[in-house]
């Protein structure tokens, strides 16, 4: 398991692409409150890896989900021939292998914040230790349950944002994960085409907080 370090607090910019148009917002990440999680959600936006991607997950009144490369690493010629399914089964296996060619997974961290409306948590399994790429930003009121189920909040949206985010397309559980993570953009794409899009993720210069 990764159990990389952020240095201290940071913001990020969100350009994304809804049902309303293009907008943006701000979010100002947290060290203190889950240290492993905010270093690899720094890695992850320094190297681009959300940009061209979806909301792939969204559920009204819950949450909006996001975390899949629109790109996926190349998998070898043999499985292609495979369903999307049984590939991204190896693509989500490969990840969790030091020669792989995904994240793989990070130590969980102790929650410190809670899961208020705006608050942007990792993903997870019901397994420990299983946090990787995907996270999800809180949209409900009810989802300080989840505290209690270890999802541990990284930042907080500032400013308008939950207004951009209510203008996510809301596709419920629709997107197969095992394809998305398979197949990417070109999955969403063809049988998903309304999805809210991310442009990119970018890290705020100090000048911009």
């Amino acid at each position: 398991l990764q159990c990389p370090r952020a240095h201290a607090d940071f913001r990020v910019r969100f350009d994304v692409n809804t049902t309303a148009g293009l907008g943006h917002f701000n979010v100002r990440v947290h060290e203190s409150w889950a240290p492993i999680g905010a270093a690899r959600f720094r890695e992850l936006a320094s190297t681009g890896f959300f940009d061209d991607s979806r909301f792939f997950r969204a559920i009204s009144g819950f949450m909006v989900q996001f975390g899949e490369a629109g790109q996926p690493a190349s998998l070898p010629l043999l499985l292609w021939p495979l369903p999307s399914f049984f590939r991204g089964i190896y693509a989500k296996l490969m990840s969790f292998l030091p020669f792989g060619s995904g994240w793989g997974s990070i130590k969980d961290d102790p929650v410190k914040g809670t899961n208020a409306p705006g608050t942007l948590t990792f993903a997870k399994s019901g397994m420990p230790n299983s946090r990787s790429t995907q996270l999800f930003f809180n949209i409900g009121e009810n989802n300080r349950r989840l505290d209690r189920m270890g999802f541990a909040p990284i930042g907080q949206i500032e400013g308008n944002g939950l207004t951009v985010l209510s203008s996510v397309y809301m596709c419920g559980d629709g997107p197969n994960q095992a394809a998305v993570l398979a197949d990417g953009n070109a999955y969403l794409d063809a049988y998903f085409p309304n999805l809210s899009r991310i442009i990119s993720v970018g890290l705020l210069d100090h000048e911009e907080l």
